[in-house]
């Protein structure tokens, strides 16, 4: 199968073409390279015959349709998208265009290549979403598929309506789609502004370790490898039309996920006072989802797919490649925005 993957350098973009290419797909990745997309991501795949590169923007309808009649893809793995809530909140205008006049354009592009290929049962595009458009959760309760969209931050809110624009484009197009849901990723290549490699660079520097509010915020930690594997199933066996949240089955408050990073950073990088002590409280982000947790009972009854990694084994891996990966991390410590606090409103 030829895939065309957008944001295929980016964290979880990556990790589906990486894993697409050694399962033997042709992979096309169509990234715009902003501030968050490395090629270093991609580099174990790169010199293959089955993967491809294509630089453009999915704002740019032109460039989308030169590149589908160019490649002329079995299926499109929708990822690109502006994805940090901090930034959204301290600029949502990328956001909007990016996120849903993006996917508009994506959407209209991969209609025209379908209806020229006389509308194949075959096609598929996959929109790769988040477990935010769903909004908070109490102490209790999971979200599943039939879960009311209750988005809160730009961000989620720039998700969902993408969400919305899919379903739309296959209720009333026809368009051969699948959506899902994930929760929060994590693993090798994270971009450092988000919690997990904050916490491992912040701690390997001496700085003080940022944890929002009281650190109590609960979140469902899917592993970044789990996460491709779940979404190349979905996109071959998934039924057209259908939903699937995806989960890791992993929740932790963020307190305690900091203190277990922290405590195999005792283990794999000792120093002479505890990693722990560098934890800092700092105020919490604006409109900050108390709980997030996903019920994957759907794509566990309907394909048989649940996560293999543990949060422990996990993190366990992530802090490894972050300690053994320092020429892929340190330069990207320079990029706009990362090492500064973000999303204050």
């Amino acid at each position: 199968m030829k895939l065309l993957v957008t944001g295929g350098c980016g964290f979880i973009g990556s990790a589906v073409v990486r894993l697409a290419v050694a399962r033997g797909h042709e992979v096309v990745n169509l990234d715009a390279m902003t501030y968050a997309a490395n090629a270093a991501n991609v580099a174990p795949v790169a010199s293959s015959n089955r993967y491809s590169f294509e630089q453009a923007d999915i704002r740019d309808r032109a460039a989308l349709d030169r590149i589908f009649a160019t490649h002329s893809p079995d299926a499109v793995m929708h990822l690109a998208a502006e994805s940090h809530v901090d930034r959204s909140i301290d600029g949502p205008a990328d956001f909007i265009q990016t996120n849903i006049t993006g996917t508009f354009n994506l959407l209209e592009a991969a209609r025209a290549h379908w209806m020229r290929q006389g509308k194949p049962d075959s096609f598929r595009f996959h929109h790769i979403s988040t477990d935010e458009v769903f909004g908070s959760l109490g102490p209790e309760g999971r979200f599943t598929e039939e879960t009311p969209y209750d988005p809160r931050s730009p961000y989620s809110a720039s998700k969902a309506a993408s969400d919305h624009l899919v379903r739309a484009w296959h209720e009333t197009y026809g368009l051969p789609v699948v959506l899902t849901n994930c929760s929060n990723n994590y693993g090798p290549y994270h971009f450092p502004e988000k919690l997990i490699p904050v916490v491992i660079l912040n701690a390997l520097h001496g700085k003080p370790i940022p944890v929002y509010g009281t650190g109590k915020n609960v979140r469902d930690w899917l592993y970044v490898e789990d996460h491709a594997d779940a979404l190349l199933l979905v996109l071959e066996k998934g039924r057209i039309g259908r939903s699937y949240n995806i989960g890791g089955e992993n929740e932790r408050r963020n307190i305690d996920l900091v203190r277990t990073i922290c405590a195999l950073l005792d283990e794999m990088a000792p120093k002479a006072t505890p990693y722990a002590d560098q934890i800092t409280f700092v105020t919490d982000r604006p409109g900050h989802d108390a709980r997030y947790a996903i019920d994957p009972t759907r794509i566990r009854e309907e394909l048989g797919w649940r996560p293999s990694v543990t949060v422990e084994e996990g993190l366990r891996r992530t802090v490894r490649w972050y300690l053994d990966n320092e020429a892929w991390w340190r330069p990207l410590l320079n990029r706009q925005g990362v090492g500064e606090r973000l999303g204050r409103a």
